[in-house]
C-alpha cells in the first residue's frame, strides 16, 4: 500500500503549501506521488499553474495533481450504494434519482466527505503509487467525515423497526437491512484506514487564535482514534531583516496595482500588516477605523 500522508489544521494556515512541497519532495525522491485534495475550494492546479485537462507536472516526473469535486464525490456514490440506497428511499419518498443523489451528497452530513476517504483509500492499495499526499478541506469539514459511522450507527438501530415492512428493495429484491449493514461496512473499513493508514500532519500558525484551537483538535481526533505525529508552524519569522520586509512589500506591489487597476469600480480598502497580533479591542479598533474611517 502506498503512504498516505495527510495534512490538516484550520483554515488559511497553509495546508495546501505544505501538501504541495511535500508531494514535491516525495516525487523529486524518485516516488510515484500523488497530490489529491478534498477542499471545496482547491488551489493545488494554481500553485503548480496546471492547465485544464493536464494530471501531472510537467517538470517533475512522478507527480499527480488531483482535486476531487462533487462530480467526483457524485461517482463515488453512484458506484458504491447510490443505487441500493435509492430503492430504500424510493420506497416511500416519490423523488428521481438524480435529485437524490445531489440531496444525499449535498446534505447528510459527512457523506460526502467519506467517499472522499474510501476513494483514497482504494487509490492507496493499487499500485499505482508509492506515496499520497492528501490536502484537505478545513479541519471542521474533515471532521465531518467522522460523524457517518455513528450516524448510520444509530440509524441502524432503528432500521429493523421502521424498514419491518420494507424488506427487500424495488430493483435488486435484496433485503433492505443488508443494504444497510453493507453501508455500515464501508464506514467501518474507512475508519480503519483512517486510524492505521494515514499519517496526520498538523498545520498551525504562531498566531493566537490558531494555538488556541489546538488542543481541542487534538482532544477531539484522540476521541477518535487519530494520531498526530508531526506539527507544521508555518509563517515563522526567523530574523530580524529590514531587506525581508521590503522584499515582501515589493512583491505584493503589483498584485495590489493589478486589484486597482481590474475592479477600480469597486471600493478596495488596504489593511497594513500590523507587528502585532490583531487582538483584543484596541487593535481590533485600528482595523475597524480603517474599514469603516
Amino acid at each position: 500500500m502506498a503512504s498516505v500522508t495527510m495534512f490538516t489544521g484550520k483554515g488559511g494556515v497553509g495546508k495546501t503549501t505544505c501538501s504541495a512541497a511535500k508531494a514535491l519532495a516525495c516525487a523529486l525522491a524518485g516516488q510515484r506521488t500523488l497530490l489529491i485534495s478534498t477542499d471545496a475550494t482547491p488551489s493545488l492546479r494554481h500553485i503548480f499553474n496546471i492547465l485544464p485537462g493536464e494530471k501531472g507536472v510537467d517538470a517533475v516526473p512522478g507527480l499527480d495533481v488531483r482535486e476531487i469535486g462533487e462530480k467526483e464525490i457524485r461517482e463515488m456514490w453512484d458506484r458504491k450504494f447510490g443505487r441500493e440506497v435509492y430503492e430504500v428511499f424510493s420506497t416511500f419518498v416519490d423523488i428521481d434519482y438524480p435529485d437524490f443523489v445531489e440531496f444525499m451528497t449535498s446534505v447528510l452530513p459527512g457523506l460526502g466527505e467519506e467517499f472522499m476517504v474510501d476513494h483514497i483509500r482504494e487509490l492507496a492499495e493499487k499500485k499505482d503509487y508509492d506515496a499520497v499526499v492528501w490536502d484537505t478541506a478545513p479541519l471542521g469539514q474533515t471532521l465531518a467525515l467522522l460523524e457517518t459511522p455513528a450516524l448510520l450507527g444509530q440509524h441502524l438501530k432503528l432500521a429493523p423497526r421502521i424498514y419491518s415492512k420494507l424488506r427487500i428493495g424495488k430493483q435488486s429484491r435484496q433485503p433492505v437491512i443488508e443494504i444497510l449493514k453493507r453501508w455500515e461496512a464501508l464506514s467501518a473499513l474507512n475508519m480503519e484506514f483512517l486510524k492505521k493508514q494515514v499519517d496526520y500532519i498538523m498545520v498551525t500558525i504562531p498566531e493566537a487564535l490558531a494555538i488556541r484551537q489546538l488542543e481541542g483538535v487534538f482532544q477531539e481526533l484522540a476521541g477518535y482514534g487519530l494520531a498526530v505525529k508531526n506539527i507544521v508552524i508555518n509563517n515563522t519569522i526567523k530574523m530580524e531583516d529590514p531587506f525581508f520586509l521590503r522584499t515582501k512589500s515589493e512583491q505584493q506591489r503589483p498584485y495590489i496595482s493589478h486589484i486597482h487597476k481590474a475592479y477600480a469600480k469597486l471600493k478596495i480598502t488596504e489593511i497594513p500588516m500590523f507587528p502585532q497580533e490583531v487582538q483584543g479591542l484596541e487593535r481590533l479598533r485600528q482595523v475597524a477605523q480603517i474599514l469603516t474611517p
